[in-house]
């Protein structure tokens, strides 16, 4: 297939960009949140004389909001594939923000007692379901919407607004850590900071309202076309394959994220580190992320999505154990920052064509489920699972290390998925 005309290709309005990648952003501000404030939630809702069980009730909790997550991909996910993306993208998107403000204003344990535990579970589950469905329409619509030759561009903005979320929850993070002591930032300070994100909603409810729909549009040549009946069912036994290896590669990338995600709590808990340098980590995550995501999308365009995943990955598996090493033997500033932004580099540039090649993969009728469901599979079980592990390793090993030898392992497994793989950019794609 040769090269599209990029001087002909149509630009996708910017209202309509932010309209699908708000919930993203929301998303990872959420998540973030909770993350870097897990040990003073777990304080207000968990509160124990022993700190590490504390934090490990409080990880739980939000690991509790992953169990949800698959069943809202189908639930959601679906409705994307029956009855359009922007129904499903606008429903989504209010529950989360619903749950997100309603965990905010939870009263605390010492207000209500045990109850206070049982309601922060209730709505990280709420959370959770809408999470779920969240991805499947916005990338399905992310792909159908972008002209062919921009599509791992304007796709890689879906991680690129999780990464905006990332630095402005470091910046939120870092200003209330430095200004209030640790009574007020488990008092109000991380409600403060869930309040602060959930004030997008409204204004990403009005964004989303005035989207055009893209399932009933003609489909692109360049995609994968429909298979079953007519085009209006589709199997997905011929498609096991693919979702297999789209799973482990998104697994890879989401222990990725959530290990660089704990990394503001393992300042605290295992380095020692002051709370300002520690969420001084969000700040460095987020601003690499945000400018090697777009690159990594370009990239994709313009050699295919496969080389930018293994070049970046091998790379990777080799930087890990070093550069944990190296922040747990020297418990500097620049040693801790210099570390996290190489991992978030190299991550962010293998992590990002995954979700673009297994999305245009996929067929029209089944791509928004499809998508959800495998991604919300992988977050639930490793991405729900990783900040809890590794605390739970560091607590039983006592080893700094632990964090690296998980990471790796998994990134060992996505690499193979990955030669594994078949090209699937217009530009550079085979023959189907």
């Amino acid at each position: 297939m040769d090269r599209l005309n990029d001087a002909t290709a149509q630009r996708l309005p910017v209202r309509h960009v932010a309209a699908v990648v708000v919930g993203n952003a929301l998303e990872f501000y959420d998540f973030l949140t909770y993350s870097y404030f897990a040990v003073y939630i777990g304080k207000a809702f968990f509160p124990s004389r022993d700190a590490a069980s504390s934090l490990l009730l409080s990880l739980a909790t939000f690991g509790v909001g992953f169990l949800a997550r698959p069943v809202g991909a189908m639930v959601i996910g679906t409705m994307g594939d029956r009855f359009g993306r922007k129904p499903a993208m606008i429903f989504s998107f209010s529950l989360m923000g619903g749950a997100i403000v309603a965990l905010a204003l939870t009263p605390s344990y010492a207000q209500i007692g045990w109850l206070a535990g049982a309601l922060a579970i209730l709505f990280r589950l709420l959370q959770g379901f809408a999470l779920g469905g969240e991805v499947g329409p916005t990338t399905a619509y992310m792909i159908e919407a972008a002209p062919p030759s921009r599509r791992g561009f304007y796709a890689s903005m879906q991680y690129t607004s999780q990464d905006i979320a990332v630095l402005v929850a470091g910046l939120v993070g870092t200003l209330l850590a430095s200004r209030l002591d640790a009574q007020q930032l488990q008092d109000w300070g991380w409600r403060a900071a869930m309040l602060i994100g959930a004030a997008i909603v409204p204004f990403g409810l009005m964004l989303r309202r005035s989207l055009p729909e893209t399932l009933h549009a003609a489909e692109d040549a360049a995609l994968a076309p429909d298979t079953g009946d007519g085009g209006k069912r589709v199997r997905l036994k011929p498609y096991a394959k693919l979702i297999v290896l789209g799973l482990v590669m998104l697994t890879a990338g989401t222990i990725a994220s959530y290990v660089l995600g704990y990394m503001t709590t393992y300042a605290l808990a295992t380095l020692k580190m002051s709370a300002t340098v520690a969420f001084g980590a969000t700040i460095v995550n987020g601003a690499f992320s945000v400018l090697f995501e777009p690159i990594a999308g370009w990239l994709t365009d313009r050699y295919g999505r496969k080389p930018v995943m293994l070049i970046p990955g091998v790379v990777l598996l080799a930087s890990i154990i070093p550069s944990f090493w190296v922040i747990a033997h020297f418990h500097t500033t620049m040693t801790f920052y210099g570390a996290v932004a190489w991992l978030t580099v190299v991550s962010a540039l293998s992590a990002t064509p995954v979700i673009i090649w297994l999305t245009e993969s996929l067929p029209k009728s089944i791509r928004s489920g499809a998508v959800a469901t495998v991604y919300a599979f992988a977050i639930s079980i490793f991405g729900g699972s990783t900040q809890p592990v590794i605390a739970a390793l560091i607590n039983l090993t006592k080893n700094p290390l632990a964090p690296a030898y998980y990471w790796s392992a998994a990134m060992f497994l996505g690499l193979i998925a990955m030669a594994m793989v078949d090209e699937s950019a217009p530009g550079k794609l085979k023959k189907r």
